[in-house]
């Protein structure tokens, strides 16, 4: 009896170390979402095929393992839209998923909904957002694209968020902690592209894309329900949030620093922002709690202005905006020549006022910075940000603003000499580009192609045995424009602009 019972052990223990693919669609094993999440197990893979699935979903206390994750992935090639619902997904308590590949619109509440369950003792966490959409929502008050609360360790990547409600976000986070959000896109927001409130803590907000990104296109901090912070306890809206290497376009005020504390805007381009540049404001007042939003630091920023802002820093009461840094911005107005410089509330030292920063063609969105731009070479020394907006390395001394416009030397050169001698033609290129990769080691290389906006749009990873160089990149389907190269191995990185013209 007892060996059938260990047999029996073993055969349960065999069947559940392999992974699965549990495929969702019409005509596979699955029909929704929440069939498949029903059953899956760390390691498994739920893979859901075209169509236009209902929202409406809640799916709880669905984990992976730090060694086994489980991934929820729209099938490779294919169009996943999920439609519609309160909120498209409600996932409560998760942990350890990778989410890739979706398309989420038409939600009358949330786009999607992620939570600890209304208990931070047990906080949802390592969650991986990837290459979705959050789009056109169907509501308009306090509703968010993506509404994060409680989630620990987290990844928003490559996503893009358009169309937000008036009075909501694109990413809305209330007790979050240890995040990052990168390379993805927000524009035609309502109140904020991104908010941080709630006792958020920790979240490197780097390389996005903000286009008309609302009243407040990044909000570090606002006001929440003493109820709801995630830790019931934490004495401040926000802390510690990192604000680098952004490119903002538009919105009322591009940042605006709110009862967060020890928080850094550092290297980002804003460019004609419609009412203010940044606001300093404190929405929870509570001196035996929460200490006045203060010792904040902005620096190393260029600031494009025309003569709808008016006041560059609004400052409300309750606050210490003497505490603040303020270094190394380069401030421009195009309509007024004889422009005095910024009112912020203490100097900004080592600035740059009135010089125009030279953006290649600002009119077609290319804000790299032209030879000659007063903006390079005039950064402040901070070791962070180490990547500009286009994934390039800062050289030093840095350029201020979210592109290094600054020319490769010996002296601050991150760039292997092999990938200097890689050549890349035609240029300007038609269906095809070739890539010389020869002189290279033989290990992983990576090709990466975007957008001047920072825009991914083909990635590339192959191990070079040299026998491929040249390299192909196949161009037929990205429209005519200017795109960046980027070539990558180990720690060493090459770029290079690329004209498309078909």
């Amino acid at each position: 009896m007892r060996t059938t019972i260990t047999l029996l052990l073993l055969v349960f223990i065999s069947i559940h170390t392999f992974a699965f693919t549990l495929e969702v669609g019409n005509g596979y094993p699955y029909s929704t979402l929440e069939q498949a999440a029903a059953v899956a197990v760390p390691g498994d893979t739920i893979l859901i095929h075209s169509g236009t699935y209902n929202g409406g979903i809640f799916v709880g206390d669905l984990q992976g393992t730090a060694s086994s994750w489980i991934y929820i992935l729209a099938a490779s090639g294919e169009t996943v839209i999920f439609d519609g619902g309160t909120n498209a997904w409600q996932f409560t308590d998760a942990a350890y998923l990778e989410i890739r590949g979706f398309v989420f619109e038409h939600q009358t509440g949330n786009g999607l909904n992620f939570d600890d369950g209304g208990s931070y003792e047990t906080p949802a966490h390592h969650i991986l957002f990837a290459d979705c959409t959050f789009r056109n929502i169907n509501a308009s008050g306090n509703n968010d694209l993506l509404k994060l609360s409680g989630l620990d360790d987290f990844e928003i990547n490559n996503c893009s968020f358009t169309n937000g409600a008036a009075g909501g976000s694109g990413i809305d986070m209330v007790g979050c902690h240890d995040g990052i959000i990168k390379n993805c896109s927000f524009e035609n927001l309502g109140s904020n592209s991104i908010q941080a409130k709630g006792g958020t803590s920790n979240i490197e907000i780097t390389r996005n894309l903000f286009k008309n990104g609302g009243a407040r296109a990044v909000n570090l901090g606002g006001s929440t329900g003493l109820a709801f912070f995630r830790p019931i306890d934490a004495p401040y809206e926000s802390a510690d949030l990192k604000v680098y290497t952004n490119l903002f376009i538009g919105s009322e005020a591009p940042i605006a620093y709110v009862g967060t504390i020890n928080t850094e805007v550092v290297n980002n381009t804003m460019y004609l922002p419609t009412k203010w540049v940044l606001r300093i404001l404190q929405e929870t007042v509570d001196p035996d709690r929460f200490p006045p939003c203060g010792n904040n630091t902005f620096r190393n920023n260029v600031i494009f202005l025309d003569e709808r802002s008016s006041v560059e820093c609004n400052i409300g009461p309750n606050t210490a905006p003497e505490t603040f840094t303020f270094s190394n911005n380069l401030w421009y107005h195009v309509d007024d020549a004889n422009w005095p410089g910024p009112d912020l509330p203490v100097p900004d030292v080592d600035n740059i006022v009135g010089q125009n920063p030279l953006f290649e063609d600002e009119h077609n969105d290319d804000f790299t910075l032209h030879e000659g731009s007063p903006a390079i070479g005039s950064g402040y020394g901070v070791e962070y940000p180490a990547l500009d907006f286009s994934g390039s390395s800062f050289l030093h001394p840095r350029s201020i603003g979210a592109f290094e416009g600054g020319m490769v030397t010996a002296a601050n050169s991150n760039i292997d000499n092999a990938l200097k001698d890689i050549k890349v033609w035609p240029n300007p290129a038609g269906h095809f580009l070739q890539i010389d990769v020869d002189g290279l080691k033989s290990e992983n290389v990576t090709l990466r192609l975007q957008t001047l906006t920072g825009q991914i749009v083909n990635q590339e990873e192959f191990i070079n045995n040299h026998d491929i160089s040249p390299f192909i990149l196949e161009l037929e389907s990205f429209p005519n424009g200017i795109y960046l190269l980027q070539i990558k191995q180990g720690q060493y990185m090459k770029a290079e602009k690329i004209v498309v013209t078909q």
